[in-house]
């Protein structure tokens, strides 16, 4: 319950573009982005809704800075010399952020529009690829195989509405839709995930797809150095 001090206090308390973001990103980890309306913020921030504008643009701007936030939050891994190693360190950290806020996949993927922290980190990504002995032609190759593994997900083949199972007539329907392609059934039938950031985007098939990238760019990175 909010006491008449704490509301008062709120009230005090000067609105900012920060706290406008930070508060979205609070509703947002509450009830994903879909509860996310500058109507909804103002209320959480005791505001009309129209205050707001003075601190953002529009709900664009405000996505546009909720990215920023959240790769903000990313943590640099420590002085490494091995590439890998710390090429490595900096996607599991992305990927706990992404775990603490598993509604910032999609946005990130929709408003990855290039400010400053999002430049930033792009930036150290490229360091440690360079300073571990890449070319700038290699490491640009790397970039894209690496893909939004660097942002802590993967971007998967397989399609994921997020919609909930079918029922059992619907299932029964897709069985018999899918009998002439016997290895997806099998496939389908065989392998279920549980991920937090995707039906198929749980830590082991994360990792497995880290490992497999990270592994056959040192491999490049060895011949191309050899070749020199």
């Amino acid at each position: 319950m909010v006491t008449r001090e704490a509301a008062t206090t709120e009230r005090r308390t000067p609105l900012t573009r920060d706290r406008v973001l930070r508060t979205a990103i609070e509703l947002a980890d509450g009830g994903g982005v879909e509860a996310l309306s500058m109507r909804r913020l103002g209320q959480e921030l005791g505001v009309d809704a129209m205050a707001l504008y003075r601190h953002v643009q529009n709900k664009d701007d405000l996505l546009d800075g909720i990215v920023e936030l959240i790769v903000g939050q990313i943590e640099r891994p420590g002085p490494n010399a091995d590439w890998k190693i710390t090429l490595r360190e900096q996607a599991m950290a992305a990927r706990r952020v992404m775990l603490r806020h598993p509604w910032a996949r999609r946005v990130l993927e929709e408003r990855a529009t290039g400010g400053p922290a999002f430049l930033a980190y792009i930036e150290s990504v490229l360091a440690t690829l360079l300073d571990g002995g890449f070319s700038i032609d290699l490491a640009h190759h790397a970039l894209h195989v690496l893909g939004s593994r660097i942002f802590g997900f993967n971007q998967d083949v397989f399609e994921d509405s997020g919609e909930p199972d079918p029922s059992p007539e619907a299932a029964a329907m897709l069985v018999r839709a899918l009998a002439a392609y016997p290895r997806i059934t099998e496939l389908a039938g065989s392998v279920r995930h549980d991920g937090v950031l995707g039906k198929c985007d749980d830590d082991f098939e994360f990792t497995f797809g880290l490992d497999l990238i990270l592994d056959g760019l040192e491999r490049h990175r060895a011949m191309a150095s050899t070749a020199q």
